[in-house]
């Protein structure tokens, strides 16, 4: 490492390290695991099943932001609302099952990947759209008899 270069500095703007994936996704199976079993004592969260969709790491591996989502798409504010009230406990449960010398905070943050999916099919199925997807390809085929 250079001198005077900060040690995430080859992270920084090109992605989550090795590392950050690793323990994100051990965390994910393990948080997924604790809620699927209904080890959390809060009625709120009994008889809920969530999708841990991802987990994310900062840098430095002490904040882990869970992306969940009820089944069914349903009370997804109350759900957000019932993890981050019981996160101590969460993060008790998912320590036991892993082997880190610490435990990141846990975050919860509703996962709108499916909601982005859904309105991206919906843009690509508009007419204009296709039009004007068709129209580009014309474009680059009339490129390519040029060349």
């Amino acid at each position: 490492m250079c001198v005077g270069m900060a040690k995430n500095s080859f992270h920084s703007g090109k992605g989550p390290s090795q590392r950050q994936l690793r323990v994100g996704e051990l965390i994910r199976r393990s948080l997924s695991d604790v809620l699927m079993r209904g080890d959390v004592h809060d009625p709120d969260l009994t008889g809920v099943s969530v999708t841990v969709g991802e987990v994310r790491l900062s840098t430095d591996l002490k904040v882990a932001t869970a992306y969940v989502t009820p089944l069914g798409g349903e009370g997804g504010e109350a759900l957000i609302k019932a993890l981050a009230r019981n996160r101590g406990e969460l993060r008790h449960l998912v320590a036991k099952n892993l082997t880190l010398k610490f435990t990141p905070d846990l975050r919860f943050l509703l996962d709108e990947t499916y909601d982005r999916m859904d309105e991206t099919r919906r843009l690509f199925s508009d007419a204009t759209v296709q039009r004007d997807v068709a129209r580009s390809d014309d474009d680059e085929d009339d490129a390519g008899a040029q060349d």
